[in-house]
C-alpha cells in the first residue's frame, strides 16, 4: 500500500461515483465533486455581475469618495463566489481497479493538490458493504449539534485492519457496485446484516 487511507475518508454522507469504464481489464469509477453548490455559486455570481460592474466602474471613475464606494463589497462578493465555484468544480475522485496489473489506484484531486493511494490485490482482505456513522453539522431550534446517523458505505478492508472508503450512498446502488468490485478480487461481497 502506497499512500494514506485516511486521506480518502469523506466528510459528507454521499459521494455517488459513476462507472466510466467497465471492461474485463479495468473498472473505472469517477466522482466529479459537489456540482449543485458550484453551479449555484456561479448563478449567484452571474446575477451579481449586473450590479457589480456598474459599482466597480463608478469606484474606478470617482474613487472611494463617491456614494458607490459604500457598495464595494458587491464586486468582492462576486470574486469570492467565482472562486468558491472554481474550487468546487475542481474537486474530483477516481478509482481504477486494474485487473491486468492487479492494482487498485485511488486518486483525489482538489484545486491545489492531488493525492494518490495504490493498493495491490494481495493487500485486500475483503470488500464490505456496511454502515458509517456520519455526523450532521446542523443545529436547528434547540437541537443538539453533531447528531450522527447511519449511511451505507462500501469499503475495502486491508490486511492489518485498515479500511479504505470507496463510496457512500444508497444501499441498493452500493450493493451492485460492491458485487462488481468484489468480483474483480475473486471475493464475495460481505453485507452488514442491517442492510439485508
Amino acid at each position: 500500500m502506497e499512500g494514506n487511507a485516511a486521506e480518502f475518508e469523506a466528510i459528507g454522507n454521499r459521494l455517488g461515483f459513476h462507472i466510466v469504464e467497465d471492461s474485463t481489464d479495468r473498472l473505472r469509477l469517477l466522482w466529479q465533486g459537489p456540482r449543485f453548490p458550484a453551479f449555484l455559486c456561479l448563478g449567484i455570481a452571474l446575477l451579481l455581475l449586473f450590479v457589480s460592474i456598474p459599482i466597480a466602474q463608478a469606484i474606478y471613475l470617482n474613487g472611494f469618495a463617491s456614494r458607490a464606494a459604500s457598495l464595494w463589497y458587491f464586486p468582492l462578493m462576486n470574486i469570492v463566489l467565482v472562486g468558491i465555484a472554481i474550487y468546487l468544480l475542481a474537486q474530483q475522485r477516481r478509482v481504477v481497479i486494474d485487473s491486468s496489473a492487479h492494482m487498485v489506484i485511488l486518486r483525489k484531486r482538489t484545486f491545489h493538490k492531488t493525492i494518490s493511494l495504490t493498493l495491490a490485490y494481495g493487500d485486500i482482505e475483503s470488500v464490505k458493504l456496511g454502515l458509517d456513522q456520519v455526523y450532521s453539522g446542523f443545529a436547528v431550534a434547540g437541537s443538539s449539534a453533531a447528531q450522527s446517523f447511519p449511511v451505507a458505505s462500501l469499503r475495502l478492508f486491508m490486511k492489518g485492519g485498515v479500511s479504505v472508503l470507496l463510496d457512500r450512498g444508497g444501499a441498493r446502488r452500493l450493493k451492485e457496485l460492491g458485487e462488481k468490485v468484489a468480483r474483480r478480487f475473486t471475493k464475495n461481497l460481505e453485507i452488514d446484516p442491517a442492510l439485508r
